[in-house]
């Protein structure tokens, strides 16, 4: 039986800021996460309501305001002209041009 190996430990640096331009990828990663952080506002919301004992109702409002302050914070990241961004990137607009000429 072959010995199982076992992949190197590795540290992940987390980025300092979103990158500047959105692709079609991370918008879908960055719409399901928006769904998650919502509905699991809406879910803790309406359990604090139904909530009789008050440390269980604090504790539930204040997981649920984490999960809205999670949700405001992406939407600040989907707050970027793309197109823009995606124009100033000097790679994309050498492709861009090459694809118009190839079009002529």
């Amino acid at each position: 039986m072959p010995a199982m190996m076992t992949a190197p430990q590795q540290t992940r640096v987390p980025i300092p800021q979103p990158p500047r331009a959105i692709t079609t990828k991370d918008c879908s990663y960055l719409k399901d996460a928006l769904s998650w952080q919502l509905l699991a506002f809406k879910k803790l919301h309406f359990f604090a309501q139904q909530a009789t004992d008050p440390e269980v109702k604090q504790a539930l409002e204040k997981a649920g305001q984490m999960h809205q302050r999670h949700y405001q914070k992406l939407l600040t990241h989907l707050q970027v002209n793309n197109a823009a961004v995606m124009a100033s990137i000097p790679q994309i607009q050498a492709q861009a041009q090459q694809q118009q000429n190839q079009a002529q």
